[in-house]
């Protein structure tokens, strides 16, 4: 994936590397991305002439009509001209900015007739997309290395804003992004498409685009959503129809494949130090930032698993809690983010380490009984 990544086209790369230090919109990559922007200048150009026009005019009479040249300040408290004037002045400016501006939102938020349809899912701290034509799903999570965050290693070319897995998208096809969140609210922003829209929980939102032009793209969440808001990238790739076409099939090949191998070790038993060892692997990788590396959590912001009655006591729960995660709170559901096996690795290995000692060997049928409710 990240050879995809680094061999797609490069357009939006160098224009990146253009843009910036600019300080006006860009004028993204489609259509609409085109239209905001010749409004924004519109409305710019507007608000410029009115301010001169009005600053102009302040300046001259305070110029010719001060009191050093002898002006003599009138006396009258109405004028109906003057009056009538600066009330219809003002809408025909307003009727002129309006009506572009309502013709533009109406087609913005025309999400109709869509080629591709992806459900975008936010979720502290990655996003989720799913396929809604295509049995595709996957998570989008950032690629920065830690070392580069920490400083210890110098700062990549797109520091922050790098994915393991981009969205892919094909060009000259309407796409619908329906974006809502599975936790708090998020914005999923992508500048060049002209696309910010709030992931709301609960709540489906949408939007469009249609790239004109294959590239990469790059957005972030625009809404702050906790501890790690500044680590949650959007990656667009959109590539030509054809080559569109032919990564679908080699995804749903992938996911074909990874659902036989799910269903190959539902039927084994992992002993108990290869559980303990892939499931300190997962650990670390997605518990130790909150609970910590020695399972004993942060006082007052997140529970310790070391002596955790739950982790020493109630399996069902514990397993319970891995899969659906607990509403409220920043434990997230990983039904969908971990595979079977992972899961059972991960729970046998809380229930075991830092002397939880509890001998329990959780397997991967036993995560797919309590995902299917037997």
């Amino acid at each position: 994936m990240l050879s995809a990544l680094m061999t797609a086209p490069v357009f939006a790369e160098t224009k990146d590397k253009i843009e910036q230090y600019q300080l006006n919109l860009t004028r993204g990559v489609t259509d609409i991305s085109a239209d905001v922007y010749d409004m924004h200048m519109l409305m710019l150009i507007i608000c410029v002439v009115i301010g001169a026009g009005v600053f102009i005019t302040m300046f001259i009479s305070m110029y010719f009509h001060r009191k050093s040249r002898g002006a003599k300040p009138a006396n009258f408290h109405d004028n109906v001209t003057v009056e009538i004037a600066w009330t219809v002045i003002p809408f025909i400016i307003l009727i002129v900015m309006a009506v572009p501006a309502m013709n533009l939102l109406i087609d913005m938020e025309d999400a109709s007739e869509p080629d591709v349809t992806v459900l975008v899912t936010g979720s502290q701290w990655k996003w989720h997309y799913k396929y809604m034509d295509n049995d595709i799903e996957f998570f989008s999570r950032m690629a920065t290395q830690p070392e580069q965050i920490s400083g210890k290693l110098e700062k990549g070319v797109n520091y922050l804003l790098e994915v393991d897995r981009p969205l892919v998208i094909p060009t000259g096809q309407k796409v619908r992004f329906l974006v809502t969140s599975d936790d708090v609210i998020h914005s999923w922003w992508v500048p060049d498409f002209a696309v910010k829209q709030d992931a709301n929980p609960g709540f489906i939102n949408d939007a469009w685009a249609m790239v004109n032009e294959p590239g990469i793209y790059r957005g972030q969440c625009a809404e702050l959503c906790g501890k790690d808001h500044g680590f949650m990238p959007v990656v667009v790739i959109a590539k030509e129809p054809a080559e569109y076409d032919k990564w679908i099939l080699e995804q749903q090949a992938i996911q074909q494949q990874a659902k036989e191998e799910q269903q190959r070790l539902l039927a084994m038993n992992m002993t108990m130090a290869e559980s303990m060892s892939m499931g300190e692997k997962v650990y670390n990788a997605n518990c130790a930032a909150c609970h910590m590396p020695n399972g004993e959590g942060l006082p007052g912001v997140f529970p310790a698993l070391k002596g955790n009655q739950i982790a020493v006591s109630d399996q069902p729960k514990h397993i319970d809690i891995m899969i659906n995660g607990v509403a409220g709170t920043s434990m997230q559901a990983y039904a969908k983010q971990l595979t079977m096996s992972e899961i059972a690795a991960v729970v046998t290995y809380e229930r075991n380490a830092w002397g939880n000692n509890t001998g329990d060997l959780v397997q991967a049928k036993d995560i797919n009984a309590a995902m299917n409710g037997q």
